[in-house]
């Protein structure tokens, strides 16, 4: 992991009280607590910094506040939750004392620790703007799955790779193993100052992937492999499985 103070590294959850397949999904009830508190809870379980969550609405804030978490309110015309979070950091850290923000979705309710911790070991090379991380994909139907966003890069050691493109589509050609991208970042303060204030790049349009507007602009990201996908709840049924697996661990 990146040797650095834990105040100098804030842990960001983006949070937006819209979704279109699953309407107030921050709030959704699992095991007794709204879904962003669980996110919440990972993250600081996983205590690598600062944990807040950037949310959107008045709802989501004192959701948070009232578990004994720390929100900050950000503006609803977000196209992203880089934006939000940049907001954010803004808010909680003018004087510019942060060396490194991590963004962990707010629907990660069932994320272990251990995996967000991972997404900052990358951050360890100097060279590093941008960490992320990836799984090797080992079901058939997702390597055709264009939902299932593939990592194209060059190994660098047995667990991290150096990204070279993002993609829908079934990326590399050939016999090898095919990676599934993870959307949880660690950013440098000044390479995330820089991203947002880029325009949408002509790639990053064209597959709808926001990471492939950092990899035109020149920087360098780096993939640190892990064990396991976490469930992201995007779906009713997906909302389901994350209530039986932490049922599971309550009791």
């Amino acid at each position: 992991m990146i040797e650095q103070h834990f105040s100098k590294r804030l842990v960001l959850i983006p949070a937006r009280l819209a979704s279109t397949r699953l309407p107030g999904k921050p709030l959704a009830d699992i095991a007794g607590l709204p879904m962003i508190v669980q996110v919440a809870m990972r993250a600081r379980e996983a205590d690598v910094g600062r944990v807040v969550v950037a949310a959107d609405h008045q709802d989501i804030l004192d959701a948070v506040t009232a578990a004994g978490f720390e929100a900050v309110m950000t503006g609803n015309h977000h196209q992203s939750g880089s934006d939000r979070i940049f907001e954010a950091l803004r808010q909680l850290d003018p004087d510019g004392e942060i060396e490194t923000i991590l963004n962990v979705q707010g629907d990660l309710p069932t994320i272990e620790p251990e995996t967000i911790r991972a997404a900052l070991r990358p951050l360890g090379n100097p060279d590093t703007d941008i960490a992320t991380l990836t799984v090797e994909i080992a079901d058939d139907a997702d390597r055709m799955n264009p939902n299932v966003v593939k990592v194209v890069g060059t190994p660098l050691t047995e667990s991290r790779l150096r990204a070279l493109y993002f993609t829908r589509t079934t990326a590399p050609f050939g016999d090898g193993p095919l990676y599934h991208h993870i959307g949880l970042y660690a950013y440098r303060r000044s390479v995330l100052a820089r991203f947002v204030a880029l325009p949408p790049s002509t790639l990053e349009k064209r597959e709808s992937l926001e990471q492939l507007r950092a990899l035109e602009a020149g920087m360098r990201i780096d993939v640190e492999i892990v064990d396991g996908v976490p469930l992201g709840v995007d779906t009713p049924d997906d909302l389901e499985k994350a209530r039986v697996i932490l049922a599971k661990q309550k009791a």
